[in-house]
């Protein structure tokens, strides 16, 4: 809660004066009982009506009063309440935007968007209605307690008592079920993250038929997050019974202890009436309280939770501007005895990783599945830092970049199309938001996409629905790749983001791409022999190692793993190969 309490410090006069005004309003409702007292004592006693209405009017007052005062502790709380959870929410937003992706992979989407909703939903309400209730029901305990001892010291001494092992009660509960409904928030992330999986893959699910397995996971998951909230709510539910059976105990007592006080001329009759009425609204008091409290203690456990994001710090760090360096050379990226391995992998994924490109080249990396293309392109772009050895970019280290200028140099087109809600020209502006439309279409062209916009009837505001849902894959593709060129950057890489398109539109955006992207250094990752043997660089990747490094007739006659790989996609050349070596 400390960690999120500086969320609050814009809202401090709100925070005191929704309090303050609850304490108006306790004030009032403490007075009520004596002026009932009084109509007993004095107006009923001695028939005087007239007295008997001006302290009813005396209660209309107090009642109009009090309820102003509540609805101003209402207005100030929700202002507070609403404008912390929009600071904690929007600070929650931008650190998770900090974080490097070894942390995001470790947290997971899933986890971060509870957190992020559902989280601070549950702290809003909890500081909201802790500033409007939990300091009422102590005034009103309290103030009852003081009450009493101006009426009569021996019957003020059951208050005494009582209100203690209330409060014992309570808290002891409160303390059971805190952890308890942390785990509860545990079991939502988790069936948080079914639903999203099961959305997202929901024509998979129906293209293998599993949709009754699909079901009986979340109806697993459901089931137990269900029994762990009756578990916990059992355990609040004693609040209730076991504050009625201690405030009617107390109640009885406090009614025998009157009467006798009563009996001897030491207490009035109206005076029992408000000692009972000051026991009556504490037992009110303390059941708003017991629901108050498991309110809270959610709200607190979601606190903790996402005071846990806030902890969490980058394992990478950019400086705030890039370390200059004049220092004049040819070569764009080198790796220099680079190893990587993932957080929490049992080994590397990339292993003594060794060499230099050129600027203006252009580079291809082809692998088996698994091999460690993508990992090797993603230390380019430094999403990950590398676990051994150093990247150069222009001949300075990878780490010597602020955040702006590293992206600044790159265009980056993922294995994923991932494309936004929104127009396709707003998705293409991303790298350059001042782009002209002339600009746009070129970059279209290239992308072997313009065909795709000029068949939509706005053409480049066509409307993108979420995650580019109403286009096809190929399509995705294409604006992604025409997104990256929209920047020019420096270095393009392109990570197998041809792989939905045909051959013959893949062959054109390649020669498209050696004519656009000239003085453009280019890394083309792909499991297509054929989209990469024009490549003036060819990195061979097996099993996170560098098998073979040169260009397509090099590798073709010296590297066995580039040999089976672009053997099993043209057999035809080796049978001629065969062949031709038979007939020498």
């Amino acid at each position: 809660m400390r960690t999120l309490g500086v969320y609050l410090s814009g809202y401090k006069k709100e925070s005191f004066l929704a309090p303050f005004f609850k304490l108006l309003e306790v004030i009032f409702d403490l007075i009520v009982p004596l002026i009932v007292a009084r109509i007993i004592d004095i107006g009923i006693a001695n028939n005087d009506r007239i007295f008997i209405l001006q302290q009813f009017l005396i209660l209309l007052l107090m009642a109009a009063i009090g309820l102003t005062c509540s609805f101003t502790a209402q207005f100030y709380a929700a202002r507070a309440s609403v404008g912390f959870a929009t600071k904690v929410r929007q600070a929650l937003f931008d650190h998770i935007g900090t974080l490097s992706f070894t942390e995001l992979d470790t947290l997971g989407t899933d986890t971060l968007i509870t957190r992020i909703t559902d989280d601070v939903n549950q702290v809003q309400n909890g500081l909201n209605l802790g500033l409007r209730l939990l300091l009422r029901s102590p005034f009103i305990v309290i103030g009852a307690m003081v009450m009493a001892f101006m009426i009569n010291v021996r019957c003020a001494f059951i208050f005494v008592v009582a209100i203690p092992v209330l409060f014992v009660v309570v808290f002891s509960i409160m303390l059971i079920s805190i952890p308890l409904l942390k785990k509860v928030q545990s079991k939502l992330d988790h069936l948080t993250g079914l639903t999203r999986e099961n959305l997202t893959g929901v024509r998979v699910i129906r293209a293998f038929c599993q949709e009754e397995a699909s079901l009986n996971n979340f109806d697993q998951a459901n089931h137990a997050l269900t029994k762990l909230n009756e578990f916990v709510g059992r355990i609040s539910a004693l609040l209730n019974p076991l504050t009625y059976l201690l405030i009617n105990m107390a109640t009885v007592i406090l009614i025998y202890k009157a009467g006798i006080e009563v009996n001897v001329g030491n207490l009035k009759q109206g005076e029992v009436v408000a000692l009972y009425n000051y026991m009556a609204q504490i037992v009110v008091e303390l059941i708003k309280l017991a629901s108050l409290i498991i309110t809270l203690n959610k709200s607190v456990a979601c606190a903790d939770r996402v005071a846990g994001i806030f902890h969490i710090s980058s394992s990478m760090s950019y400086p705030e501007e890039t370390v200059k360096d004049f220092k004049q050379t040819d070569t764009a990226v080198s790796f220099d005895h680079v190893s990587f391995a993932y957080k929490g992998a049992g080994e590397e994924s990339l292993s003594d990783i060794t060499f230099s490109v050129k600027k203006g080249q252009t580079v291809g990396i082809i692998g088996s599945t698994g091999s460690g293309k993508s990992t090797l392109v993603n230390l380019i772009s430094r999403f990950y830092d590398t676990t051994k050895g150093t990247i150069q970019l222009d001949g300075k280290s990878i780490k010597d970049y602020s955040r702006k200028d590293l992206c600044a140099k790159l265009g980056i087109v993922p294995q994923s199309a991932v494309l936004f809600n929104g127009t396709i020209r707003d998705n293409l502006r991303w790298g350059k938001d001042t782009a002209t439309d002339k600009e746009l279409w070129e970059a279209l062209d290239v992308a072997q996409a313009t065909d795709v916009v000029k068949a939509k009837k706005r053409q480049l505001d066509f409307k993108i629905a979420q995650s580019g849902r109403n286009l096809s894959g190929g399509q995705k593709q294409r604006l992604t790749i025409a997104r990256a060129l929209v920047k020019c950057p420096e270095i393009l890489i392109l990570d197998d983001s041809a792989s939905a398109l045909d051959f013959a539109t893949d062959a054109a955006l390649r020669k498209a791409l050696h004519t656009y992207c000239k003085d453009t250094t280019t890394f083309l990752v792909s499991q297509r022999s054929a989209s990469i043997r024009q490549a003036d660089l060819i990195l061979v990747l097996d099993d996170g190692k560098l098998a073979g490094i040169g260009t397509h007739d090099e590798l073709l006659n010296h590297c066995n793993t580039y040999q089976e790989i672009y053997y099993s996609q043209f057999p035809e050349e080796q049978k001629q190969n065969k062949k031709e070596a038979a007939a020498v």
